[in-house]
């Protein structure tokens, strides 16, 4: 790992596998979304349908 200052911020450079092992690990701590039933997606797109229909 190396670290690069350029205006005055500091940068960090580290090898691929290591970004790629990070990432990973960031990932498995973020929880997945919720799923919607189908009755809760209807209203859901229903919703946003008339949102954007209000704006045009």
């Amino acid at each position: 790992m190396t670290q690069i200052v350029i205006d005055k911020k500091k940068y960090v450079l580290l090898p691929e596998k290591e970004y790629q092992e990070l990432q990973k690990k960031a990932a498995l701590k973020t929880r997945p979304a919720r799923l919607l039933s189908v009755k809760e997606a209807r209203a859901y797109s229903k919703k946003l349908i008339n949102k954007w229909a209000a704006e045009k």
